[in-house]
């Protein structure tokens, strides 16, 4: 039986990041891909120019539809934008066996809030004890942990444990933000903290890349593979898909999802 996949996050009419870049990442990765809409965004390479959220009451109802018939192997979580979203979201979660990825989207790549300001203790407290893993980069997770912005990898075990306090099993420390010649990301269990490193890819064209991080390591985890063994796929396919960017648009170009699969051929 195929791996199922289920993204709950926002839609990018650009087709670089939320909705679009998550289906189009599980299947690359030869996973079966299901969402729910959580919002509608008015968006392209040059930022976002609208963000209209769906109503608690249809978003309650695609995720009904989609578990109560197809049922999911893993699930993550993009922008969900409010806390009375993120409410919804827990409680059609709750009794689920389906692992799950939150990847706390907050800022827009240009600057534009994808999370409102009183939703962030709402996904602090409802959905981070639920996680298989959550995945921020490091201003998120800084912000999430309470604990001051940082740019210092020698201070990402200390926002690592902080966040792991917070209830998920694994975090997933994204180190794109850090200084240096490569990108190193932490996963962090309770115990151990594994590096993942690789040379950083010299190019502004990066929209949507924690979405399509988090969309393969969930179509990973679908396919019952560990949560370090996803870690590495997902490393590789984002790694794949920055450098073979696609330098579309006026603005900052989105990583390319065909570029993972290119490298088997």
């Amino acid at each position: 039986m195929i791996a199922r996949a289920l993204t709950i996050a926002g839609s990018d009419s650009g087709g670089g990041a939320g909705i679009q870049a998550d289906l189009k990442t599980f299947h690359q990765l030869r996973a079966y891909g299901m969402s729910v809409i959580t919002v509608l965004t008015a968006q392209n390479t040059l930022g976002v120019h609208g963000v209209y959220p769906q109503t608690t009451a249809c978003i309650e109802a695609q995720l009904h539809a989609v578990l109560s018939d197809i049922g999911a192997d893993a699930i993550k979580t993009g922008m969900l934008y409010s806390a009375e979203i993120i409410d919804c979201v827990a409680r059609g979660l709750q009794g689920t066996d389906a692992r799950l990825v939150i990847d706390p989207v907050m800022i827009a790549k240009g600057g534009t809030a994808l999370l409102q300001d009183e939703a962030v203790e709402a996904l602090r407290s409802q959905l981070l004890p639920l996680a298989t893993v959550v995945m921020p980069n490091l201003p998120e997770a800084c912000r999430l942990a309470g604990l001051p912005l940082t740019d210092r990898m020698e201070d990402m075990e200390a926002v690592a444990r902080a966040l792991h306090a917070l209830g998920p099993q694994y975090v997933l420390l994204k180190g794109g933000h850090l200084c240096g010649g490569d990108a190193v990301d932490l996963l962090y269990d309770g115990c151990e903290m594994l590096r993942l490193a690789s040379p950083r890819i010299a190019t502004r064209h990066t929209h949507g890349t924690g979405c399509t991080l988090s969309a393969a390591l969930t179509a990973e985890l679908a396919k019952g593979r560990s949560v370090q063994q996803a870690f590495a796929t997902a490393k590789a396919f984002i790694d794949a898909a920055i450098g073979e960017a696609l330098a579309i648009g006026g603005g900052i170009g989105p990583t390319h999802h065909g570029a993972y699969q290119l490298l088997d051929d």
